[in-house]
């Protein structure tokens, strides 16, 4: 595709880069990664790849990843099937075990591994080091799930003045020492309001919010907050995608300019969403933003 451009027409699309490159150099943009994007070996290559320049241009990067898939995979060769509520994981000590071997060991160290393959510099930190994420039980009948109740944020700073791409497992503690599997979507608000980032990408399988969710061409491009809460009073967001609206709310609230909603199954949507005019996804705003 590449070698389909004349060298002015690539010249010519970088210089289009550079007002959004100007906008965003020193800012810092929090992504949360998972689904698809992170299954498909390709477009996690190309995730690494839109992140590296990022930060080589100047963007702050911190990434958040999940690892539901994996964890579920690695149950299932030891014998332990995993059960769900309300799109939740019962999560016993044993499952709690193989959440953290799976989110903090594997899935966290090959994505620092992959940044570095790909010229960046990387740290990975789980949620209980330096107790980044404080958690309390969520429900009784989901076992170690946690609800968030601190963010300790200052590890995260630390590693980007000091030019490090954070690259964060979902994997909290409590004061009494108990591991907690947090959602990936709600430590991403969490973490993207306690450092009042710029933007906050939730990437997802979905182009992003739907009028109609079976018509991908109804997608919104953009829209306020009070809209966002007025769709989901009227029923057109819905299901899943509930959830993943109340993080992007939550976090405009806590102070994050804005957030983005899109599709990580679309290669390199992080730059057309950063460095493009039109973007990726649903773009949601504060009011006067």
């Amino acid at each position: 595709m590449v070698n389909d451009f004349s060298n002015s027409e690539r010249a010519e699309i970088l210089t289009q880069a550079l007002p959004y490159i100007k906008r965003y150099t020193g800012r810092t943009v929090v992504i949360k990664y998972g689904g698809n994007a992170m299954i498909n070996e390709q477009l996690k290559q190309q995730v690494m790849e839109d992140i590296v320049l990022l930060w080589l241009i100047g963007v702050k990067i911190v990434l958040i990843h999940g690892g539901g898939p994996e964890i579920s995979e690695v149950m299932n060769i030891l014998g332990k099937k995993p059960v769900f509520i309300d799109g939740l994981r019962v999560t016993d000590k044993e499952t709690m075990d193989i959440a953290q071997m799976v989110l903090a060991g594997k899935v966290n160290k090959n994505l620092v591994n992959l940044i570095e393959m790909k010229g960046g510099k990387a740290i990975g930190l789980s949620g209980i080091d330096g107790r980044l994420i404080e958690a309390k039980p969520k429900d009784e009948k989901l076992g170690y799930v946690g609800e968030i109740t601190k963010i300790h944020i200052k590890p995260v700073v630390d590693l980007l003045d000091n030019g490090y791409i954070p690259v964060i497992s979902t994997v909290g503690c409590d004061k009494a020492g108990n591991a907690y599997n947090i959602n990936s979507d709600t430590a991403a608000a969490y973490i993207a309001g306690e450092l009042g980032v710029e933007r906050l990408i939730m990437m997802t399988d979905i182009a992003g919010i739907l009028r109609d969710k079976d018509d991908r061409n109804s997608l919104i491009p953009e829209m306020t907050l009070s809209e966002a809460k007025k769709l989901g009073e009227n029923g057109i967001i819905d299901g899943g995608m509930i959830p993943k609206v109340d993080c992007c709310i939550f976090a405009i609230e806590k102070g994050v300019k804005n957030v983005v909603i899109m599709d990580g199954r679309v290669p390199h949507s992080i730059i057309m969403e950063l460095l493009t005019e039109e973007g990726a996804g649903t773009w949601i705003k504060g009011e006067n933003k």
